[in-house]
This record gives C-alpha cells, structure tokens and sequence, in this order.
C-alpha cells in the first residue's frame, strides 16, 4: 500500500506521498485529545461558524475541489461537482441543526419519583475515520460534519489513491476556522492504525470500506473496547412491478447503476424485473446504456468515467469472468470503451442462478445484474436474497403500493420510484453484511456521544 494519485483514464502518476512515521502519528494524537479539551467546551455558535464557513469555501472553491476527484479517482466534472455541493449541504445541515439535536432531554420517569432527570449527550473524545476512494469529500463529510458539531476530534485515514482529497480537506477545515489538531489527515500505514486504535484517548472508530476491511477494523475495535460503525457496500435491488412507468424506469435504471462509473454502494446492482415486463425492460435498458458516453472525464460530454484504477477495472473483469464460469451469461452492451484506461465494458448478467456464488457478490462498476421474477412475491424474495442490506428501490405507479412493498425489502434504506438516494437531510446505512450504525441526521450526530443520565433529587427522597 502506497499513496499515490495515480490518474485512472491516463494511467500517469501524478504524485506520490510518504508514509506517516509513527512519531507523526503519536503527535497527531497528542494534538486531537488537546484539541478535544478546548473543543469539547466550545459553543454550538462557535462550531457552526466553522461549518458554515466550510460550506461557503466549497461552494466558492467548487471547481477546483472538483478537480481533485476527476483527477484522483476519474469522476466525471458534473458529478465531482455535485458531491462538493453536496459535501457543503452536510457542513451547512449539521450548522442549522446539531444544537436543536444536541439539547439536553428531560425523561418523563414516575410522576411519584422526587426530582429530575436528564439525558445529556456529551462528546466521547477523539475519533478514528477510515474512508474510501469513491466519494473523496461527501464519505469525509457525513462523519467530520456530525462528529465535529458534537464536539469530538477527529484523526483521518483516507484511502491511498486520493492523498490529494484527503489533505484537501484538512486544509478545507483549518481554513475553516477548526483549531489545530481537530481534524488531521494522516497518511497511515495499517499497523499504525492498530496503534490508533488502541490509544486510549481514541473513544470510536467509523469505517466505510470493503467487509474485509470492516472485519478486521471492527475486531481491533472490540478488543481495545471501542465503538464502531460500518458502512461496508450493498448489493441493491431496484424491483420493477407490473404497473411501472417502464420509459421512466429505464432511465432511473441507467443512471442508477451508472452514476459514477458504477463504484457505489448504494447503486441499482440487482434489477428484479417482473416477467410480464422483463423483455420490453431488458430493450430499453440496452437502448438507454448505449446513450452513454465514455472518454475522459474531464470531458463535459463524459457521462461514463473510468474505475478508479487498473487494478479496480482488472479485478472487475476477473469477477464478470467467473460468474460466467458459474453458469451466468454475459452480455457487453453500451459504447465501445476506450483501450486505454481504467475502463470496463457495461455488461449485463443474466441466468445468475441460486447455485452462482456471483448472484451474492458486489460488482463494483458497470456490472447489472437482471432477474426475471415470476410475479411480485417471488421478486421481494429476490430482493431480499443477499447478504447485503443496504438500499433498494421500487418502481410502481400506484404509490401506496410501491409503499407496501417497499416496507417488505430487507434493507437499512428502500426509495419508492428513485433509486436509493444520498442527501444531507437523510440517514445512511445499512443492516446485516452492510454494516451497522447510521451517519447523517441526528442518528449520525449521536453515534459517538455519551448518553448521559443526570438525576437531581433532594437528600431526603426515598431510593
């Protein structure tokens, strides 16, 4: 493992960077629990200053932020640019709100109970963040947002192909307003972060990440008696009924398996079509893929870029390989992609049956899955078929029964007529292989706090 800003549609290494010592490390946590110690008693004025300020500064710096992600990690320009809007939505949101959602509790214990009651939620101390390269700012965001507004401190661990994103938005928050040592981006080898945490003074760790790497995370975290929170991928149905608005579907479909060249993990993997629509569906959907084109991301007409390296764009191919050797077909659809680069042609899968280990995978690119269920009970059951958790979707016309089914998906998040979204004002995550925990709203803010009881009585009232 290396860091190194490697452009995925020309291959050039652009930059690389140097490890953190272990004397850097320990500094950074000599800085984040000193700063934790000021920061903890600052007002919820002064910390929303500092996340307005965040906010403006993307939004004023946008294009230049953009940049970074195309070049790093070969997001398109309008959609770099639509997760810094969004990364300044989450900074303003938690600005707006953490107060509000941060205020003391009074319980309503037994009227014959002398006294009174309160839950407070207090900060924990110093957190451990470990993000992934597919949303170098929105990932970042949706943790340092809450968990600076609760008053905690923070040490980064970003993935090694975008150091240039990841200390960008250290500087973003130092210029800011944070006081120094809040928020520190470190370039951190995996044992160092055993030795993270493991140092006491670190309260809670939050990954998003591959399972691998949350069940060794997360295990490090249990032993050293730590909290975390997982957010691991998702394999999302997107299920079609018999009554869908099939044209406006199929668009759905397209962007939803293709935003971002696929490399989400909230994106539309599996599409449970019922028979009586599958065919007329499986048309359309090819039609609409092949409106798509690939190129450099740069490009404003790029609309799909490249995975996020070579090695992402192999191992994908490796993985479409032997789903067809498990019995699935494959079939290549959608415009010719460029040799060069980090590109994978769009393929759709199909005939991936119950014996396929592919039909439990993740396939993180422009890999779509399609089932053709026999009627809608049998396509819930196939949406409800996977490890995974995550997010779904269900297309219908009637929207109290898109609603109805919707409630019977298995997932931490299902979108009736959308493919599963991601905005400031609403929580993320997942249950079973997707992780556990939910950033965003106030259910994100809360993950690292001390829910703290406190009870005032008088001396003489009965135990």
């Amino acid at each position: 493992m290396s860091y190194a800003t490697i452009n995925p549609y020309s291959g050039e290494t652009v930059a690389t960077f140097n490890f953190a010592t272990d004397d850097e490390v320990r500094q950074a946590l000599d800085n984040a629990q000193n700063a934790f110690e000021s920061w903890r008693e600052s007002s919820f004025a002064e910390r929303a200053a500092v996340m307005h300020k965040a906010a403006e500064i993307l939004r004023r710096d946008k294009a230049e932020y953009a940049r970074l992600l195309t070049l790093e990690m070969g997001k398109v320009t309008a959609e770099a640019e639509a997760e810094v809007d969004l990364s300044a939505d989450i900074f303003d949101y938690y600005a707006k709100h953490a107060e509000t959602q941060m205020a003391p509790r009074k319980l309503d214990v037994d009227p014959t109970t002398e006294g009174e009651y309160m839950l407070l939620a207090e900060p924990l101390g110093v957190l451990l963040a470990i993000e992934p390269w597919n949303f170098p700012y929105y990932q970042v965001a949706r943790i340092i947002a809450p968990q600076l507004s609760a008053g905690n401190t923070l040490l980064l661990k970003h993935a090694s192909i975008v150091p240039q994103s990841a200390a960008a938005t250290e500087k973003l928050m130092r210029e800011a307003g944070l006081p120094d040592g809040a928020f520190t981006n470190l370039y951190a080898t995996r044992d160092q972060l055993e030795l993270i945490i493991n140092d006491p003074r670190v309260r809670g760790v939050a990954l998003t990440g591959s399972e691998r790497a949350g069940q060794v995370v997360a295990t490090q975290a249990a032993k050293a008696l730590k909290k975390s929170t997982l957010e691991l991928g998702g394999n999302d149905a997107f299920v079609v009924l018999a009554d869908a608005d099939l044209d406006k579907t199929v668009k759905w479909g397209v962007f939803g398996r293709h935003w971002n060249g696929g490399q989400v993990c909230c994106s539309s993997k599996r599409m449970i079509i019922v028979d009586e629509l599958y065919d007329r569906y499986r048309e359309k959907y090819i039609k609409g893929v092949e409106g798509l084109k690939a190129g450099d991301p740069f490009d404003p007409e790029t609309t799909l870029a490249p995975l996020s390296s070579q090695e992402a764009a192999d191992q994908l191919k490796e993985k479409i390989a032997e789903a067809v050797k498990h019995g699935a077909t494959a079939t290549e659809v959608g415009p010719k992609v460029p040799e060069t680069g980090a590109f994978v042609q769009p393929t759709i899968l199909e005939n991936v049956a119950l014996d396929n280990p592919a039909r439990y995978w993740e396939f993180f690119g422009p890999v779509s899955m399609l089932f053709r269920a026999k009627d809608e009970d049998d396509a819930v059951a196939i949406a409800n078929d996977t490890p995974f958790g995550l997010g779904g979707s269900v297309f219908s016309s009637d929207l109290k029964h898109g609603e109805e089914v919707a409630r019977r998906v298995s997932t931490g998040m299902v979108f009736v007529n959308r493919p599963t979204m991601v905005k400031a004002d609403i929580p993320f995550g997942g249950v079973r292989n997707s992780g556990y925990g939910r950033e965003l709203l106030d259910l994100g803010l809360k993950e690292f706090v001390n829910h703290k009881v406190v009870g005032v009585t008088g001396i003489d009232g009965a135990f």
